[in-house]
């Protein structure tokens, strides 16, 4: 065997040992500014528990234009990096085309596209999901969550920063084993479960569920905080009577013992369906005798309504064509839309939320941090109570110096460590459970008693997320489930939100304009060089060798 052919074998030989290393060992190295091919130790955590097989099906194969191909691309690379770390992962595209109805039922719902080539604009229906099956389990994944866009560009973005999170956290809700649980107070004339149908049925697909009545438990209330402190977080939505000295104290100490709490609370009487029945209504302070225990907490709910000029849209009758009652949607200031906080997981990238006759949310100065969650715009007027107010105000016209009261807190996140309402107190009930101080815990409170209320369309609940009559989309149940998931989050998952990245696209108009120059430079220029390269070669080579 000659040396030539020992020296080709052994090049043979390496790039098989080093192809099969390849297959064995897999190793990325990130090398962009924001690290966006890195992985939170928070992800791998979670992926390395699985144990048995997880499977991931992506509707995301088909033609679609540049945009949607990075974030088709971007999906499939995340997806590989699961994929590597466990083996039980298996990953599928497929084409959605033949399918549609199937995943229509199944509450994929189809995403319209706009696609701008050559100049001309078109129209695609295309359908960004992933359904992830773990066991007898199953759940979706939306791979263009709704959000705060100005263009579909940035909506693509914010939808390619948010894969980590959408995908870990559907892979923790259908792995995790034991489910936390939420204790949904009534009692205290709260909402009916009809209209917290929306927000409920979306809770109950991560988490354990039960009614839980303080009124019905006052005699024997040492066993009612004994029940209560079984639950992890306590929801109170839209209490309309007092609450006891007994039910706050088992509030209290649900909470100082570790009992995590998501309040949803209106400090004056003021609905919208009685003014839609009557045109007119009295709204007037509502004592919950509530205010001591949130004090303590370092906050204070007013019983004055805010009206911003940044509202959201009401139907009302401006007149009549024969027998046939005309609408128009115009703005109702009393329905603030509010801002999330763009630095707080629980409400970045989300749509505004609305809130209905919401009142101001002053913060005291305690040992406690407040983060505010959502907030007015700066174009807002308190009116103070018992006022009459009436649908026919929404025709006056609108002074602008009027509403100049500045940005008005309505949500915040309460975090710390809470001191006991009854820590110098007489206690209505002696209990071995008594704390005067919670380790670190959290909380959050909301102005606004109707923020999770869903409307009724045919008797039937209908999506919080959308009126049913503007069909105008808010933020209310992405704002809510969040809160929930921040409160019960123990390992992390929620921040993964607050994860951006830098997108750089390409301006389409500029590119349509240029389009020519840059297919000279990058096709026809490379085939000119290597033909002027191929003569002067061969000329220097004739030169050489003649």
């Amino acid at each position: 065997m000659s040396k030539k052919t020992k020296e080709i074998l052994l090049l043979i030989a390496i790039l098989i040992i080093l192809n099969s290393i390849g297959h064995s060992f897999y190793k990325r190295f990130d090398l962009t500014s924001d690290q966006r091919y890195t992985l939170s130790e928070t992800t791998k955590i979670l992926v390395n528990q699985i144990q048995t097989p997880l499977f991931i099906e992506v509707y995301l194969e088909g033609e679609f234009d540049a945009g949607f191909k990075r974030l088709q691309t971007e999906t499939a690379q995340y997806l590989e990096q699961l994929a590597s770390l466990n083996k039980k992962i298996k990953i599928n595209f497929k084409n959605p085309n033949n399918q549609r109805e199937a995943l229509i039922k199944r509450g994929m719902l189809p995403s319209q596209l706009t696609i701008t080539e050559d100049g001309k604009m078109s129209e695609a229906i295309i359908f960004p999901w992933a359904e992830i099956r773990f066991g007898k389990k199953t759940t979706l994944v939306s791979l263009l969550p709704s959000s705060i866009v100005a263009s579909q560009e940035e909506q693509l973005e914010k939808a390619i920063g948010n894969l980590e999170y959408e995908f870990s956290n559907a892979i923790q809700t259908v792995a995790q084993k034991k489910l936390k649980k939420i204790a949904i107070l009534s009692g205290n004339g709260e909402l009916t479960d009809i209209y917290q149908y929306s927000f409920l049925s979306a809770v109950t697909k991560k988490y354990s569920m039960a009614k839980f009545s303080l009124d019905a438990h006052t005699i024997k209330a040492p066993q009612t905080l004994e029940n209560l402190s079984n639950f992890d977080l306590a929801i109170i939505a839209k209490p309309t009577e007092k609450f006891t000295e007994k039910e706050k104290f088992v509030l209290d100490q649900f909470i100082v013992n570790g009992g995590k709490t998501l309040w949803m609370l209106d400090n004056v009487q003021a609905d919208q369906d009685s003014l839609g029945n009557t045109g007119k209504m009295l709204a007037y302070p509502k004592d919950l005798g509530l205010t001591d225990l949130l004090f303590t907490y370092g906050i204070r709910i007013n019983t004055s309504i805010v009206k911003d000029l940044y509202a959201a849209k009401i139907p009302v009758a401006t007149g009549n064509i024969g027998k046939q009652a005309q609408f128009k949607n115009l703005d109702w200031h009393y329905h603030p839309l509010a801002q999330g906080n763009p630095e707080n997981p629980i409400t970045k990238n989300i749509l505004p939320v609305r809130l209905q006759f919401a009142n101001q949310i002053d913060t005291l100065k305690n040992n406690i941090t407040k983060t505010p969650l959502l907030v007015s715009s700066l174009f807002t007027q308190k009116v103070g109570t018992p006022k009459i107010i009436a649908i026919q105000a929404i025709a006056d016209p609108v002074v602008e110096s009027d509403y100049n009261g500045g940005s008005q807190l309505f949500a915040v996140l309460l975090s710390g460590n809470f001191k006991s309402a009854y820590k110098n107190r007489i206690q209505p009930f002696k209990t071995p459970l008594f704390n005067p101080q919670s380790e670190f815990n959290k909380m959050i409170v909301i102005s606004d008693g109707d923020v999770g209320k869903n409307q009724l369309l045919k008797e039937q609940p209908y999506d919080l997320s959308r009126d049913k009559w503007t069909q105008q989309q808010f933020g209310n149940k992405d704002f809510l489930l969040n809160a929930v998931d921040y409160l019960l989050d123990d390992t992390g998952i929620l921040n993964l939100r607050n994860k951006s990245l830098q997108i750089r696209m390409l301006d389409p108009q500029k590119a349509f304009k240029e389009r020519q120059f840059w297919q000279f430079l990058n096709v026809v220029l490379p085939l000119v060089l290597l033909i002027v390269f191929g003569l002067i070669f061969r000329y220097f080579r004739k030169r050489k060798y003649a």
